[in-house]
């Protein structure tokens, strides 16, 4: 069965439910991380503001190693050191949670998925401090909806049947781009296909529960995390890892295992590893996360 229709007659958006709407609303909503609409980092100027395309770096590594060094120098200032493992870690997990936190955001507060192809979006690695994305671009104003979105009869729209549809449209375009990634990336030290591929399962579930908190309801983003990863699906290494935890008061609240390891732990200063790191705990028993 087919589960993307067209309605019979498209009309243009009306305002505020264009895609550039949904993003304006998200970006006025959140302090994370800039969001909007438009081209941008196509030319040098862009570019020495920290902008980049997505397609531009995944065609040329010049891009990659540039974030390399910075990175690397960021690090030797903070910690004194930075070993390539580390430096190849976040950055894998930094570029990943581009098409990931912006296709959760738009999933979790409009119920739409938009398209993640490298060449439709951009991000901007930050020029001061910590140099990670800190905005992304999004310039294809298509978007996948359910049939009650309030523009779903707009030419910009793709109708899905149902919310699971969708969450499966949003997995496969997450797996889509992360593969080019994986594909051309050339980090400064090895990481194997499964190291890769958590690092994706990390990046969506993370954003999804992120997207939740950043609303002010994180069980509903971890609701949205259960509903896009129901279970270990391939290339996916696990379901969402979401769970409760109490912290030194008795209250719950959720957290996650990460899949993939960040090598933060290399560090001499870096106080040994993250507390949801994988070296620190077995493989969560898969099972309904209950609310907090």
């Amino acid at each position: 069965m087919d589960l993307h229709t067209r309605h019979p007659a498209p009309t243009a958006l009306a305002p505020g439910h264009t895609l550039p709407d949904s993003l304006a609303r998200l970006d006025a909503g959140q302090g994370a991380t800039e969001l909007r609409f438009g081209e941008v980092g196509a030319n040098p100027a862009e570019r020495t503001r920290g902008w980049h395309r997505c397609s531009d770096m995944l065609r040329d590594q010049a891009g990659f190693e540039h974030w390399h060094d910075t990175l690397g120098k960021w690090l030797s200032e903070e910690f004194g050191e930075a070993p390539d493992r580390t430096v190849g870690g976040y950055v894998k997990a930094w570029y990943l949670q581009v098409p990931a936190f912006l296709g959760a955001m738009l999933f979790h507060h409009e119920r739409r998925v938009p398209s993640l192809r490298p060449q439709d979006l951009a991000f901007r690695i930050a020029t001061r401090g910590r140099p990670h994305p800190d905005a992304i671009a999004l310039n294809n104003p298509g978007f996948a909806c359910l049939p009650d979105d309030p523009a779903a009869d707009a030419t910009d729209a793709t109708v899905v049947a149902s919310e699971t549809a969708l969450a499966n449209l949003l997995r496969a375009r997450v797996v889509a781009h992360a593969a080019q990634f994986i594909a051309r990336y050339r980090p400064p030290a090895h990481f194997g296909r499964h190291a890769m591929w958590a690092a994706v399962t990390d990046a969506l579930d993370v954003s999804l529960l992120k997207a939740g908190k950043l609303g002010g309801d994180e069980a509903a983003g971890v609701d949205d995390a259960a509903l896009v990863l129901p279970a270990r699906i391939d290339p996916f290494t696990s379901a969402s890892t979401a769970h409760t935890v109490c912290d030194d008061n008795g209250e719950l609240g959720w957290t996650r295992r990460k899949e993939s390891c960040c090598f933060k732990y290399l560090l001499t200063a870096g106080a040994g590893a993250c507390k949801t790191c994988p070296r620190r705990s077995p493989p969560l028993a898969s099972k309904r996360r209950a609310q907090p």
